[in-house]
């Protein structure tokens, strides 16, 4: 099969335990998208946690695309035009506000620059936005403060407490949102049926290639949908346990270049072999 699409989650795939991208990692991608092979950044991040890396890997030079916010957005780097996106409707922002006051745990969304909350000092509010190397925006009053479209809302807390969080999330929200963890101690609130896979399937549609043709890592819940989306999908070393269940292949940890084989064994391997 030759693969015309890598798809990759960033934290805990693409980048290792210091948030970097090797650069045994950074020149695979490279020669894969001097092959023509279009780079996909595909995460639960917002846009401005993702675009240091799209400009690091050289997407737009090469045409690659980044899908933030699990996918609610997919921006086009060669031309910089969003060819999709999906906002929460506005209607639900008081009822989730109103959700993570009676969990008692933060609740936190996104402007342009910055990483919006009531509650600036919580130690998961902060591991957010040193992830995404965003300042984090005291607010008064969440529910003012949101008067604006937004792609997506996260809530944060201890992993344990947050799994029970989620059930019940689900089963008030979940007949017209979309909730999950994508990590233990951060759950994402997005538009209904928004994950990494359906956008995917409209990246395929702009594209036009078949999903049997892109190759997803990832290590995480939000990464479930692409990893059984994609034609080859590809759990890290280090991914949660249902995500190497539901993968086709094992690659290495993100502390080990788990990327960079996947890219030599499936890709530049095979361009070499036929050439």
């Amino acid at each position: 099969m030759k693969y015309k699409v890598l798809v990759l989650d960033i934290d805990g795939t693409l980048t290792n335990s210091q948030k970097t991208v090797t650069p045994k990692t950074r020149q695979a991608l490279c020669k894969v998208q001097e092959l023509g092979v279009r780079l996909v950044l595909a995460s639960g991040r917002p846009t401005p946690g993702i675009t240091s890396l799209a400009e690091e890997l050289e997407l737009e030079k090469f045409g690659g695309f980044i899908l933030p916010f699990n996918g609610a957005k997919i921006i086009d780097c060669g031309n910089k035009k969003t060819i999709f996106e999906q906002t929460l409707p506005m209607e639900e922002i008081p009822l989730l506000y109103r959700s993570s006051q009676k969990y008692n745990i933060p609740i936190v969304t996104y402007d342009d620059c910055s990483i919006i909350t009531e509650k600036s000092e919580d130690p998961y509010v902060n591991i957010e936005a040193r992830i995404n190397k965003m300042p984090v925006k005291q607010v008064d009053s969440f529910i003012d403060a949101v008067n604006f479209q937004v792609t997506k809302c996260l809530m944060v807390g201890e992993g344990n407490y947050l799994s029970n969080v989620e059930i019940e999330m689900n089963a008030h929200f979940g007949d017209r949102l979309s909730v999950y963890r994508s990590e233990p101690f951060f759950l994402e609130i997005m538009p209904q049926n928004i994950d990494k896979a359906y956008s995917l399937g409209k990246l395929s549609e702009h594209l036009g290639c078949a999903r049997e043709e892109m190759i997803a890592c990832g290590d995480g819940f939000n990464d479930l949908s692409m990893i059984r989306y994609a034609g080859l999908g590809v759990a890290m070393a280090n991914a949660q346990p249902v995500v190497k269940e539901s993968a086709d292949f094992i690659t290495l940890s993100n502390d080990e270049d788990g990327v960079a084989y996947v890219a030599e064994k499936f890709i530049l391997s095979s361009f070499f072999i036929s050439h």
